[in-house]
């Protein structure tokens, strides 16, 4: 059953330089495009609607997943850092959208089973936290979950580039519960791929 109160953001708008001249989010784990692995996992979640915000390769990453069920925007300030494409994503999700979350196309091995156990801690907790974060040895990872109402004005006026992180820094009402690997893993560069 779908979860049409908590939505998904995707972020595929950066440049991804410390990988290279590729697109880092084009290259290919088992054959797949980092970002396809990101929003398969998200599309296999209770979580509507997905979000992807394009930006820096918009017409590349679109192509290759043109054919999955998806609502695209795309982030003419890409450039100005990641800030800007959590708002336009979030800011593209239905009024009713109680929460979303955020996922970043270069995290190949998160799980819809993570995505859906982000808003089920999300809908259990009263009263509702402004964040669920999975973390790892103490370590907070990603996607976390955004409570668009508890932290409204505040993600409107993220600038720069990170993402809620410095937000959520010191903030009582962040729940935190435990993450899997796919939570703590990015890819930066063609190395940290060729390891996977």
């Amino acid at each position: 059953m779908l979860d049409i109160g908590i939505g998904a953001v995707l972020l595929a708008a950066g440049r991804g330089t410390r990988f290279g001249t590729e697109p880092k989010l084009l290259a290919r784990l088992d054959g797949t495009p980092l970002v396809r692995h990101a929003a398969e996992a998200a599309l296999a979640s209770r979580a509507r609607p997905v979000v992807v915000v394009l930006g820096a390769h918009a017409v590349a990453v679109r192509a290759v997943l043109h054919d999955l069920d998806l609502v695209f925007v795309e982030n003419a300030a890409f450039g100005s850092g990641l800030s800007t494409s959590l708002r336009a994503g979030l800011a593209a999700l239905p009024a009713e959208t109680d929460a979303a979350v955020i996922l970043l196309g270069d995290m190949p091995r998160v799980t819809p089973a993570q995505i859906d156990r982000l808003a089920a801690a999300y809908r259990a907790a009263k009263p509702a936290p402004s964040a669920v974060v999975p973390t790892i040895a103490g370590r907070r990872g990603n996607p976390v979950l955004l409570d668009r109402r508890v932290l409204g004005d505040a993600l409107a006026s993220l600038s720069g580039d990170h993402g809620a992180g410095p937000l959520l820094k010191g903030r009582a009402d962040v729940l935190e519960i435990p993450g899997e690997p796919g939570t703590a893993l990015d890819v930066d560069t063609p190395e940290m791929l060729a390891r996977l």
